[in-house]
């Protein structure tokens, strides 16, 4: 077994700025001097993570670099501020990112969508107190829905013809948004009103 030395706090501080900056070479330097296992235990003042600064960044390059070797625990390592790698993608509007924290196999998944920060908000719930609503819709789509925060549009089927439109499956979904107000969305056929 390779025995790897401990990164200065120099060493620590140019792979945070290495990832802040896209500088995948730098990333790569730093594995193969300490090894990947030190990417997941090196953070900021503020306890930011390598997938804070990649994510809030929206670095795709070094985001794929890192998945791979980085404890699948960090993809839910909150700062000082309570906030996620997922809260920055989505305060930065970073789709792509997004998808591939909750995506990523091995890692927490869509649990990552409910964890809230210190301001008692969730990714979604940055999403909205922003404006992306591209974001915000799909985060609702991947949440785990139960029967307590949806239910079928029409309660009855008696009330619709057959062979209209309302024969797909709509879902009413309530979310208390960034300012505990409740805000509605209706998701229909992968479209949403």
């Amino acid at each position: 077994m390779t025995t790897w030395p401990l990164p200065a706090d120099d060493d620590k501080e140019n792979l945070l700025l290495s990832c802040r900056y896209d500088d995948l070479d730098e990333v790569r330097d730093f594995v193969t001097k300490f090894g990947s296992d030190a990417l997941s235990i090196v953070r900021d003042d503020n306890e930011n993570t390598v997938l804070h600064m990649t994510c809030g960044n929206g670095h795709i390059d070094v985001l794929d670099y890192l998945l791979p070797l980085v404890s699948p625990s960090i993809l839910s390592a909150q700062n000082s501020a309570g906030s996620t790698a997922l809260h920055w993608a989505a305060l930065n509007q970073h789709l792509e990112i997004a998808q591939k924290l909750v995506h990523f196999n091995g890692g927490p998944g869509i649990d990552l969508i409910d964890i809230k920060n210190a301001a008692g908000r969730s990714p979604l719930g940055e999403a909205e107190m922003i404006g992306w609503d591209e974001g915000a819709r799909w985060l609702v789509q991947e949440m785990k829905l139960d029967e307590a925060t949806h239910h079928d549009v029409n309660d009855s089927e008696e009330d619709t013809p057959m062979g209209t439109a309302q024969d797909t499956q709509d879902i009413e979904v309530e979310i208390q948004d960034a300012d505990g107000e409740v805000a509605k969305m209706t998701i229909s056929g992968g479209a949403t009103t």
